[in-house]
Formats: C-alpha cells, structure tokens, sequence
C-alpha cells in the first residue's frame, strides 16, 4: 500500500470547531455538522478503498486519540496534528507520510462534501505522472493536494484564510518546475450561505432558533 489520503478534521466539540456557523446554527448545531461533514468524508474515503488499496490517515484537531478512535472507529491511522499554521500542518503531515514509504499522497479537509471517489481516485492517478495534483475551491483555495514528492516550498509564506491560496500554490508550483494537474472547481461548506450545498449531501441540520427582538 503505496498510496495515502491525509483527512484533516477536528473533534466536534461544541465552541470549538466550526465557528462560522455558530451564528445560524448555535455551537452544538455546528459541532454536530463538523461531524456529519468528517462522517461523509470518511465514508467517500472508505468508497474508494474498496477499488484502490489506500491508506486513511486521520490528521485530528481537538480530542485525543481514544476519543477519535470511539467517534470513527479502528480502521484507520490516527495522527494528531501538530501546531502552527496551515501550512506548517499540511507540510508536517506530508513529510510524515513519505517518511512511512507512501509514494502518492492526498490531502483534503471535510468542508467539501462534493468530493467523491471519482474525483479522489483521479488525484492519485494523476500522481503517476505529475508531481502536483490541485482541486480549486470556489472561495480562492483549494480543496484538495497531492503530491508525489515532498515540495515544502508549497506550504511557505501564504495567508491561509485568504482568496489567492490557490493562485500563490500555483504560482509557487510553476516557479519551482512542478508538474501540475488540475481537478474540478468544487464548493466549501464554510459560511452559513453554503449550507444548502450539504442539504444536497442529506446533511441534517437545525437553524438557531432566534427571539423576535434579535
């Protein structure tokens, strides 16, 4: 087993994860939808593991490892993510990875419900001949990374929660000779206005009840 998939994810304590949607659906409201949204992921990831013989590797936030264990069960790697920025965690967990001997790697978050097998075994088959797979996010950033060698200057010197990640990745990339695919555009599950996109993934979820004076 050659190849990985990096989830990152965060244990769904209420207050904790999800912030941005506290507003329309209250901390316990938004920590439940953290874990529906790692739950769809996990089961797409699952999907694809039927076909393609890959590893799950489950990069937390929050929690322990016993908790995560009890939440998602013992079929896959757990790792605890390490701090600093995004980058800082996303570079971490690659080198990790290649470290373990895994050829082709794949890291995505769970705010993109969209994602499916398909799309997934397109960026690892990309990865045999590419050393850089992205999938654009509609909000500037990307949804998905892959690479078939460890390339830190990617994670380097970037305003994370900025609309131009995916155009700096690029431009780093091209500068640096990397061979790139590209995958489809997808929405994020962000923003209180994105939650009709995991309505359409059957998410379930209760909208903040306000008083008439709010």
């Amino acid at each position: 087993m050659n190849e990985s998939l990096i989830i990152f994810t965060r244990y769904p304590e209420p207050g904790k994860t999800k912030t941005r949607m506290i507003p329309a659906l209250g901390a316990a409201g938004a920590a439940d939808l953290q874990r529906q949204l790692s739950e769809h992921t996990i089961d797409t990831a699952q999907t694809l593991q039927q076909s393609r013989p890959i590893e799950i590797a489950i990069h937390f936030a929050g929690g322990d490892r016993n908790l995560m264990l009890s939440w998602l069960g013992n079929n896959h790697s757990y790792y605890p993510q390490v701090s600093g920025d995004l980058g800082v965690k996303m570079n971490s967990a690659f080198h990790d990875a290649f470290e373990r001997g895994k050829q082709r790697i794949v890291t995505i978050g769970i705010d993109c419900p969209d994602i499916n097998p398909l799309i997934l075994n397109q960026a690892f088959e990309a990865l045999k001949n590419h050393d850089l797979v992205l999938g654009g996010a509609e909000d500037g950033g990307y949804y998905l990374i892959g690479l078939s060698k460890l390339v830190p200057e990617l994670f380097l010197n970037i305003n994370w929660g900025s609309d131009s990640v995916f155009t700096i990745t690029q431009k780093i990339a091209q500068q640096l000779a990397l061979s790139i695919d590209y995958l489809p555009v997808l929405p994020d599950v962000d923003r209180p206005e994105d939650l009709a996109i995991a309505k359409r993934h059957n998410l379930k979820f209760c909208r903040k009840k306000t008083s008439k004076g709010d």
